[in-house]
C-alpha cells in the first residue's frame, strides 16, 4: 500500500508577509500553533490536507510536503540508502514524529507518523 501526503508547510524569511500573500490569494486564514511564529493554515474546506506557514530555519524559504510512513527513522535511512541525505533526523512533538530528507536533486521532503 502507498503512503499519502498528510501535511504541507511553507517556510519563509518573512512568514507574516507570506501568510498575508497566501491568505489574500486563496482566502486562507490562520490558527495559532505550538511553535512560535508558526501558524496552521485554515482553508475552510473539509478534508483538505493540513498545513502551516512559519519561519525558515536556515533563512532560505522553501515549501515541503510530508508523507505518512510507519517508521520515520527507517524511512529516512531508506532515503539515504537511495541517494538522498537526511536534513533533519527523526524528531518528536506531542502526537507526531517527523523528519526531513533531501532527494538526490536536493528537493526537501518530510516524513511523519502520528502516534
Amino acid at each position: 500500500m502507498g503512503n499519502p501526503v498528510v501535511h504541507f508547510e511553507v517556510r519563509s524569511g518573512n512568514p507574516d508577509a507570506t501568510r498575508d500573500f497566501y491568505g489574500r490569494l486563496f482566502d486562507w486564514t490562520f490558527a495559532d500553533a505550538p511553535e512560535p511564529g508558526y501558524k496552521f493554515v485554515v482553508t475552510g474546506v473539509d478534508g483538505a490536507i493540513p498545513g502551516g506557514i512559519g519561519q525558515a530555519q536556515s533563512g532560505t524559504g522553501h515549501v515541503t510536503f510530508f508523507v505518512d510512513v510507519d517508521d520515520v527513522a527507517a524511512a529516512l535511512a531508506k532515503a539515504e540508502q537511495l541517494g538522498g541525505r537526511i536534513i533533519l533526523p527523526a524528531q518528536s512533538v506531542p502526537g507526531t514524529q517527523f523528519g526531513l530528507f533531501a532527494d538526490p536533486e536536493g528537493h526537501v521532503v518530510g516524513v511523519s507518523h502520528n502516534d
